[in-house]
């Protein structure tokens, strides 16, 4: 008997999730340049070519959890109530998958920092997360703010708001000293981009 769709969807993305799992476990572990396709693959339990039927490669399976963050975010922002305060609903709707998986207060090893700072500096990592939403946040944000997601700048803006907030937060994140939640400096960002940025008071 054939399994339902929606089973069959289920069991899909659970793999695709362990086999980005695995991937990122493995360069923790090893190192990005000791991680092989081979690898992931009899560390998630499947097959060499069941790694190929979910990715092009490992930079690909790495990315994809983060992707699905972007994904879970955009979904958590178009299902807030219209009458919540735009960044607001931003901030919480970026927050939500981070803390749904980690929660307020996570910090990395230093061990796990610095195989995050190995990971940001991948290009090929990049490129795959470039491939990112940020089209459809746009939209997203011009459906819910009445403005044209082509002729109106502000869409615009603050999804290049939205993205700067995410590196600034990350690039912190990566050189904190001891590590630090990365959920506050999240929180943090948006709240000095809603309040305008007003220059920070001198010491």
């Amino acid at each position: 008997m054939t399994a339902p769709q929606g089973l069959r969807e289920r069991k899909k993305a659970e793999t695709r999730r362990a086999l980005s799992d695995a991937a990122l476990a493995l360069t923790v572990e090893r190192g990005l340049d000791n991680v092989t396709r081979e690898a992931i693959a009899e560390r998630a339990g499947v097959s060499l070519r069941t790694f190929n039927n979910y990715f092009a490669g490992k930079y690909e399976a790495i990315a994809y959890r983060q992707l699905e963050r972007m994904r879970h975010s955009l979904a958590a922002f178009r299902a807030s109530p219209a009458s919540e305060p735009l960044w607001k609903a931003i901030a919480e709707s970026v927050l939500q998958p981070l803390l749904a998986e980690m929660g307020e207060d996570y910090a990395p090893t230093r061990k796990q920092l610095d195989q995050l700072v190995e990971l940001s500096m991948a290009t090929e990592i990049r490129n795959a997360l470039a491939k990112d939403l940020m089209a459809e946040w746009i939209d997203a944000i011009a459906e819910r703010t009445h403005t044209d997601p082509v002729r109106d700048m502000y869409p615009r803006l603050v999804g290049a708001s939205i993205r700067a907030v995410a590196e600034a937060a990350m690039d912190t994140y990566l050189a904190s000293d001891p590590p630090v939640p990365i959920a506050g400096l999240i929180r943090r960002g948006f709240a000095a981009v809603a309040a305008g940025l007003p220059e920070p008071k001198r010491k």
